[in-house]
C-alpha cells in the first residue's frame, strides 16, 4: 500500500504551484500504473482500470466518486463496459498538484479492494 495515499490533500487554488518534473518522478514511483497525459497543454494523470462487466465498472466509478467528494477534488471518469478511465488534474490551476497524486494512490486502493 502506498504511503502517498495516506497523505492529506491541501487546499489548492488557481495560483498554487504545479508539481515540478523532479516531484513528478518521485511521486510517480508510488503510482507506477498511471501515465502523464497532456491535453490542451495541461498535464493530467490517467489510468484505465479493467473489470469483468459493466456492473463492476459502475461500482468502482461510484467508489472513486465517494473519495473525490470527501476530498473536494474531482476527476474525469469515463465508465464503459468492462473498464473505467480515471483522469486526475487540478482544474482550477490547469495542471498537476500533489493532491492529484494522492488521489490517484487512493484510487489504486479502491481498485485493490475490488
Amino acid at each position: 500500500m502506498s504511503q502517498l495515499s495516506e497523505q492529506q490533500c491541501e487546499a489548492c487554488s488557481w495560483d498554487a504551484p504545479h508539481v515540478s518534473e523532479e516531484e513528478i518522478e518521485t511521486l510517480k514511483r508510488d503510482i507506477p500504473e498511471w501515465s502523464i497525459e497532456v491535453r490542451d497543454g495541461i498535464k493530467q494523470l490517467e489510468r484505465v482500470f479493467k473489470f469483468r462487466n459493466f456492473k463492476q465498472a459502475l461500482a468502482f466509478t461510484n467508489r472513486v466518486g465517494e473519495i473525490a467528494e470527501e476530498a473536494g477534488h474531482h476527476p474525469a471518469l469515463l465508465t464503459e463496459w468492462g473498464k473505467v478511465t480515471v483522469t486526475w488534474w487540478s482544474h482550477e490551476m490547469k495542471g498537476l498538484h500533489k493532491n492529484d497524486f494522492i488521489l490517484a494512490a487512493r484510487t489504486d486502493q479502491v481498485a485493490e479492494q475490488n
